[in-house]
Formats: structure tokens, C-alpha cells, sequence
């Protein structure tokens, strides 16, 4: 068992993240000190998005060739950078490209754990173990915020966070390199070790005959190689992204549109944050138990009908009622989906060498959540709001569609584990 190794292996991602989400807040006030306006200071901010997008493969690569541990380790490294140059940065250039290279970071340290419980945690408990690793990081967008109000509150200066972020690096390093190396306490489980990827090349079809002896083919021949996957099943696990990244979207700017005050909103978006935390390890259970599906097909139902619902309540008389309601309900449907990406990738991946594969699904995926936005301020110029957040309501809904269509295709039933094993046996 690997239970005892959990702060070895969650606690990296723990620290990270709640630097990171005390930091997160802040950068459009970092950029606003700096002289940006409001549209420049949301390109700042979403640098982080772009440097995640842009560090998958390179993490992808680096996993492969030199281990998780070091790749975790140089990517805390480089994130110190990055704190150095938010907390000394000149000008609004250097601020962007600090902002980046964290993103940078994240990819690595996202990946090096999703790679690691891609081949070491067995498959009657690798949801849950996912579902773990994907609240380490609803844990730091929970608490992270409130940590920086009290370091503000103490010190007066919202630099404080970016100090509270290096020390969580420099702590996230130490653990990473002193404690207990997880890949060699670990032992690969047999299907992983004889290079058991339950896909075809390039089909995604379920492997028949004999096993060829893994080889590593590479990041951009991996992607070569599973297109069919890569072109279904992401292309669904993208719209997914994308349907959670416009909730951080769409719930504040209509707070803003109804009338509400700057508080309301911010109560009405840590409600809808809490639940979303809360539900978190019930996602792991339900796909564990009864198939990915079970947790991916509700949990885009409600997303896309609560957006589709919330935008045609914008001119009734009882609005804010309506709004707090459905935010409710989008943190419930968002809850319901810990984990579902990070499982998905894991079951679709190759286990013998899985890093590289890991590295395209998880940039395909964060391409869905970094086009939302755009295509949210998109429509909400070209027509309105309500039309803009019922858009994002119909993604959702293709998306389930989706997810209907190719779930059974590349992750059967039949895979999952026997009754006994599930029950810890």
C-alpha cells in the first residue's frame, strides 16, 4: 500500500497549490500597480493559463527522460524564479513573463503526480487516488485566498503572498528531494510493468494478441500514435475544461451585471467554491464503483443546464435569487467532476511509459479551459451575456453527449476491477 507515502505524494501539490491560490487573486492588482488597465491586467493574469498550456509537453518529456522527482524538483526551481520576479518585477513585461513561467511550474508538478499515479496506484482505487490529487489543488483555490487576506491584514503589503508562495516552493523542493521517493517505494503493478496499454495505436481500439515490448516513442510520435483517443475522448475532456473554466468566468461578471455589491458576489462565489471542495473525494467513489461515466455524464448534465438556466434569468424580478441558487448548482456539478480528467487520462494512457501521452492529453484539455474565456468575451461583445452563458450551457451539453459516446469506447467496463478488489480485497 501506498498510504503511508500520501505526504510525500500529495504534500508537494499542497504546498503549491496554496501559494499559488494566494497568489492568483492578486495579479491584476500586481499588474495595476504597474500602470495596466483592466484589459491588460486580465492578460497578465492569464498568462498562468498560457504557461500551463504551453509546459504539458515539455513536462511530458521531461517525466520520460529524467523521473518525476527531478522533474519536480527543477519545476519548484524555476516557480522560485518566477516569485522572485513577481515580487521585484520592474514593468508590466517582466510581470507577464514571471506569471508564465509559474504556469510553467504547474505543469510540471501537475503532471509528474498524474504520471506517477497513472503506473503506481492500482486500478480499484485509482479514481479516488485521482480525485485526491485533483482536490490537493481545489484545496490551494479554496484556502489560498483567505490566506492572502490574512497575510494582508498582518503585514499591509499584498507582496506578502508572493513571499508566503516561495516559502510553500522552497518546503514543496525540500519534500520532493529529502523525503521518501515515491517511484522507487512503489512497485509497478504487472499490467503497467509488461506494458499492458489497453489501446490500440491509433484507434483506441481494446489491444488483441501479444504485447510488444514498450519502447519510448516520444512526445510528438505518442501523439501520432493515439490521434483516435486524442480526437474523441479530448476533445469531450476539453469541453469539460472549458465548462469549468468559464464557471470562474460567468459567476462573477453576473454578480456584476444584476447590481450586486462586490461582497454578495464574493460570498455567492466561496458558497459555490465550498461545495465544489466538499465534493471532491465523492467523485473518486462513485467511478471507482460504478464507471467513469457515472461521475462525468452528471456532472456536465448539471453544468450545462445550470448555464443554461442562469441565462435566461438575468431581467426577472428575483435574480440574485436565482443566481445564488444556480452557482450552487454549478459548484455541485464541478464537485462531481474532481478527478474525471486526471482518471480519464490515466485509463487511456499508455501504462509502460505514460508520461508522454499525459503531456498531449493534458494540453488538449487545458486548450478547452483557456478558449472558454475567450469565446465567453466573445459573444458577450458580439451579443450579450445571457447569450454568452447559455453558449457555455450548450458546450456542456455536447460535451455530455460526448462523453456518452466515447466513455464506453476507450474505457469499457470491463476494464475495472472485480468486485473484491474494489472493496480492498
Amino acid at each position: 500500500m501506498i498510504r503511508h507515502l500520501a505526504p510525500v505524494i500529495y504534500g508537494p501539490t499542497v504546498l503549491f497549490a496554496l501559494g499559488e491560490g494566494a497568489v492568483i487573486p492578486l495579479l491584476p492588482i500586481f499588474a495595476a500597480h504597474l500602470g495596466a488597465d483592466v484589459p491588460t491586467a486580465a492578460l497578465v493574469a492569464s498568462a498562468l493559463v498560457v504557461g500551463q498550456l504551453c509546459g504539458n509537453i515539455p513536462a511530458g518529456w521531461a517525466v520520460a527522460r529524467i523521473g518525476e522527482r527531478i522533474t519536480m524538483a527543477i519545476g519548484g526551481a524555476v516557480a522560485l524564479l518566477g516569485v522572485a520576479g513577481l515580487a521585484l518585477a520592474p514593468n508590466l513585461l517582466v510581470l507577464t513573463i514571471s506569471v508564465f513561467v509559474i504556469g510553467l511550474s504547474a505543469a510540471a508538478f501537475g503532471l509528474a503526480r498524474h504520471s506517477f499515479m497513472t503506473t503506481r496506484v492500482p486500478l480499484a482505487f485509482r479514481a479516488r487516488a485521482l480525485s485526491l490529487l485533483g482536490g490537493t489543488f481545489r484545496l490551494g483555490m479554496f484556502v489560498g485566498p483567505f490566506i492572502a487576506a490574512l497575510l494582508i491584514g498582518i503585514f499591509g503589503d499584498e507582496h506578502a503572498t508572493v513571499w508566503f508562495f516561495g516559502v510553500c516552493l522552497v518546503a514543496a523542493v525540500l519534500l520532493v528531494l529529502l523525503g521518501p521517493d515515491p517511484e522507487l517505494e512503489v512497485t509497478v503493478p504487472r499490467a503497467a510493468a509488461h506494458g499492458d496499454s489497453r489501446l490500440a495505436e491509433d484507434s483506441g481500439e481494446p489491444v488483441t494478441g501479444a504485447i510488444p515490448t514498450p519502447e519510448r516513442a516520444g512526445v510528438f510520435r505518442t501523439m501520432w500514435r493515439y490521434r483516435g483517443v486524442l480526437a474523441r475522448l479530448g476533445v469531450a475532456a476539453a469541453s469539460l475544461s472549458a465548462v469549468r473554466s468559464a464557471r470562474q468566468v460567468v459567476l462573477p461578471l453576473w454578480g456584476v451585471s444584476i447590481g450586486l455589491d462586490a461582497q454578495t458576489i464574493a460570498l455567492v462565489v466561496g458558497v459555490s467554491g465550498a461545495i465544489d471542495f466538499a465534493l471532491f473525494y465523492a467523485s473518486g467513489q462513485v467511478m471507482d464503483r460504478f464507471g467513469r461515466l457515472w461521475a462525468a455524464l452528471p456532472a456536465m448534465i448539471l453544468m450545462g443546464v445550470g448555464f443554461l438556466a442562469l441565462s435566461f434569468t438575468h431581467d426577472l424580478p428575483q435574480a440574485a435569487m436565482w443566481y445564488a441558487l444556480f452557482a450552487a448548482v454549478l459548484g455541485v456539478g464541478n464537485g462531481l467532476s474532481s478527478g474525471i480528467l486526471l482518471t480519464l487520462g490515466a485509463d487511456v494512457a499508455p501504462q509502460d511509459d505514460p508520461a508522454p501521452f499525459l503531456g498531449s492529453w493534458r494540453t488538449l484539455t487545458d486548450a478547452g479551459g483557456a478558449i472558454a474565456p475567450l469565446l465567453f468575451s466573445g459573444l458577450s461583445a458580439a451579443f450579450s451575456l445571457s447569450v454568452a452563458t447559455g453558449a457555455i450551457g450548450v458546450v456542456g451539453l455536447l460535451g455530455a453527449a460526448a462523453f456518452v459516446k466515447w466513455v464506453p469506447r476507450f474505457v469499457p467496463r470491463a476494464a475495472g476491477a472485480t468486485r473484491a478488489e474494489r472493496r480492498g480485497l
